[in-house]
């Protein structure tokens, strides 16, 4: 089972990421509950979102932009960022436009693919949780944040450059 880190502790996820559905009917059997959905199912059920008794976040796939959801993504209490492989990285360049020029407060997981090895930058970019790949050790993950003192570019969590910090 996936482990999430946030806020830089291992904490409960109360969170469901609702990976596959037809349609909203998974709503009508499973009443409640808070639902991480796909921006897909998000636009095509607009209505029984809307009468759900549950918290709704976004998902959003590497290849989407978040420009498409525009002022909304501030109704959203939590935005999950997907990382389909470890290799694909444009999940990072939509965290910094949610945090910097959308100014976006929320909470913003990484989902996927995240490995130890990606935290410490993907913090940098703005992302305040991480439901780990179901290999990776917690533990160890929790010291990836501290693997480097600083950085030299500036970024959401420190917007100044290394060299204007002297």
């Amino acid at each position: 089972m996936p482990v999430l880190i946030k806020n830089r502790e291992i904490v409960e996820d109360n969170w469901t990421v609702l990976k596959e559905a037809t349609g909203p009917e998974i709503l009508q059997a499973v009443p409640g509950r808070n639902f991480i959905v796909k921006a897909d199912f998000w636009r095509q059920y607009p209505d029984e979102i809307a009468n759900y008794s549950g918290n709704f976040a976004l998902w959003l796939d590497s290849d989407e932009n978040i420009n498409d959801i525009g002022e909304e993504v501030h109704n959203f209490p939590l935005i999950a960022l997907n990382f389909p492989v470890f290799s694909d990285g444009r999940s990072y360049s939509n965290a910094r436009e949610l945090r910097d020029s959308l100014g976006y407060k929320g909470e913003l997981r990484a989902i996927g693919d995240v490995l130890r090895d990606q935290l410490f930058y993907m913090a940098r970019c703005g992302f305040d949780a991480f439901l780990l790949r179901h290999d990776q050790d917690p533990e160890d993950c929790l010291r990836a944040f501290s693997d480097y003192q600083t950085g030299y570019q500036a970024s959401v969590d420190q917007p100044q450059p290394l060299f204007r910090r002297r």
